[in-house]
């Protein structure tokens, strides 16, 4: 495959909890674009409940909005693996678990054809970066603080600054801001 990419929400001092941002359409729109760009998404068990049945659910839905459902078919048409080693069934064909070591898992992935790899979870892209595993970051910044929640690098230390190179960045409503990253070369 090629890249593994990581895409997060959080807020403006960095906590990156689903409960204290509301993403709107721009930002949902984003999010698919960037889904469509991988073969795969990869999580942690705690992220894949709260992804999962929730978007599957949306994609049925015809009431919901038109980004809501793109996001939720891009989600659906991904393949997934979820690290876990609780976790004893998964929904979805296309949805596995991983009960082996995160970076071999990803390193024999990353050797199979397809496009870019997403990571969806915090857990695993601090895993990931800690090993200098991730080639590209997108931060999409919320304009809130939260004050609380968890942190890119609290479960797992980052071993030595990491050098980025800036992409680009996008502008949505509400003072939300999209910035892309390459880890530098």
């Amino acid at each position: 495959m090629g890249k593994v990419v990581f895409a997060i929400n959080m807020t403006a001092d960095g906590y990156c909890s689903h409960t204290d941002m509301a993403p709107d359409d721009a930002v949902l729109w984003y999010f698919t674009r960037h889904l469509r760009d991988m073969s795969l998404i990869i999580f942690g068990r705690t992220t894949y409940q709260l992804m999962v049945p929730y978007w599957p659910d949306i994609a049925k839905n015809p009431s919901e909005s038109e980004a809501d459902k793109a996001f939720a078919r891009a989600f659906e048409a991904l393949d997934k693996v979820v690290f876990s080693t609780t976790l004893k069934h998964v929904e979805g064909n296309n949805t596995r678990i991983v009960r082996a070591n995160v970076a071999e898992e990803v390193l024999a992935l990353k050797q199979q054809p397809g496009k870019d790899i997403s990571v969806g979870s915090l857990s695993i892209a601090s895993q990931l970066s800690a090993r200098g595993m991730i080639d590209e970051y997108s931060f999409v910044v919320h304009s809130v603080l939260a004050g609380k929640g968890p942190r890119l690098f609290d479960t797992v230390k980052q071993p030595d600054r990491l050098g980025l190179d800036f992409l680009g960045s996008e502008n949505f409503p509400h003072g939300v801001v999209a910035l892309h990253y390459k880890k530098h070369a």
